[in-house]
């Protein structure tokens, strides 16, 4: 019964890695046939296969250093996705990337099947971990006590999809609803400091601290500092003994911790596929802040699969322009550090639902033979995509 797991779990300890780039946006059409100013911060890989269906992923950086990472694995009878927004720094986001899937591999192994509580405790493993790292390291690199990252992740296992998220990256479901109209629904929640229920979430847990949320140029902020309240990471808020120096302006607290302020406990959500479910969007806010959610899932229902993640950041760039009243062309020739005063990193996995793929799938035997090859996005490692088949 647990043969497909053990095949998984040595795959994810030795598997053979064969390297291709994804593409770089090579002009500024949405069709590939030229047209436009190429985006050199533009990466894409237009489709992919995944146990029940096709995915297609897309890459745009703002910052200096791009502080995304994001990975997709697939075997014969499942699909995981994992999409993880960095801040102060790309390590924890490295770090959840090179790790998350691992650990889900190992406990899934121990419990003979995924669940929630098995993605639950993925989560708090690669949270230890990476407080691990950073107690090793911090006295010669204090401020990684500063990095952290959302983390939201999905796997298709049984015709079950299981969604667990911290922050406020979100996944979007596409839906067929009356008269064959798409309709969006969020399976994640954003934990974000401007949702009127986060804060008081946070004043609950924290009735003695008036400072917990600090509304501080307009914007919500939990202790003056940051929006997301869970996050893998960020051991200065959770924990005292990773203070940082009161010199440091940037993560100065007016006082000592006295209780963690943020938490790495996911939302999760299990949802048995459905036929009129479509495709799953799994996106940074990068892609939010400038996107709804019925606004993403309608471009995604009336344009073609290749591409697809591509002309979903498009679309969020020329949103972005827009706002600025610049052309899309323009924002294209804007280097990074200063595109991110125009938008955040974006990072975006369309995941489509091929039905009849799904229902020979979980007919067959729950067994995983097991291959693996790595997409390395761009110049550096900052999104990567790992097959199992």
């Amino acid at each position: 019964m647990l043969s497909w797991l053990k095949k998984i779990s040595s795959a994810c300890l030795g598997p053979v890695r064969m390297c291709a780039r994804t593409r770089k946006d090579e002009d500024g059409s949405d069709n590939g046939h030229g047209g436009g100013v190429a985006d050199d911060l533009l990466w894409s890989r237009d489709l992919g296969r995944h146990a029940a269906g096709e995915f297609s992923f897309a890459v745009a950086q703002a910052n200096e250093a791009l502080e995304d990472h994001s990975q997709v694995e697939t075997g014969a009878a499942a699909t995981f996705v994992g999409v993880y927004d960095g801040h102060g720094g790309a390590e924890a986001a490295r770090f959840i990337s090179d790790h998350l899937f691992a650990h889900l591999i190992r406990l899934a192994q121990e419990n003979g099947t995924i669940s929630e509580d098995v993605v639950r405790s993925a989560f708090s493993a690669t949270e230890e971990g990476f407080l691990t790292l950073v107690r090793r390291t911090h006295f010669i690199k204090p401020l990684i006590a500063a990095v952290g990252s959302c983390c939201l992740v999905g796997v298709i296992w049984r015709g079950t999809l299981y969604v667990a998220n911290l922050g406020d990256s979100r996944a979007v479901i596409g839906c067929l609803g009356r008269f064959n109209k798409i309709v969006a629904e969020p399976l994640t929640r954003d934990h974000n400091a401007s949702m009127e229920e986060v804060r008081q979430e946070l004043i609950s847990r924290h009735p003695d601290d008036s400072q917990i949320v600090v509304l501080k140029h307009g914007v919500w902020r939990i202790k003056g500092i940051i929006q997301v309240s869970r996050t893998i990471g960020d051991a200065y808020l959770k924990r005292r003994e990773f203070a940082l120096d009161p010199s440091i302006t940037r993560f100065h607290l007016s006082e000592p911790l006295r209780r963690p302020v943020l938490t790495a406990e996911p939302s999760i959500c299990t949802r048995s596929l459905r036929p009129q479910d479509k495709f799953i969007i799994f996106a940074t806010d990068g892609l939010w802040e400038q996107l709804t959610n019925q606004q993403a899932v309608e471009i995604v229902h009336s344009n073609p699969r290749r591409g697809i993640a591509k002309r979903l950041v498009r679309a969020a760039l020329k949103q972005a322009a827009r706002k600025r009243e610049m052309r899309y062309d323009d924002l294209k020739k804007v280097e990074k550090g200063v595109r991110r005063f125009f938008h955040d990193d974006i990072t975006v996995v369309v995941v489509y639902i091929d039905h009849g793929l799904l229902q020979q799938r979980d007919a067959s035997v729950p067994e995983l033979s097991v291959r693996g090859f790595v997409d390395s996005v761009g110049p550096s490692r900052f999104s990567g995509v790992t097959a199992i088949s």
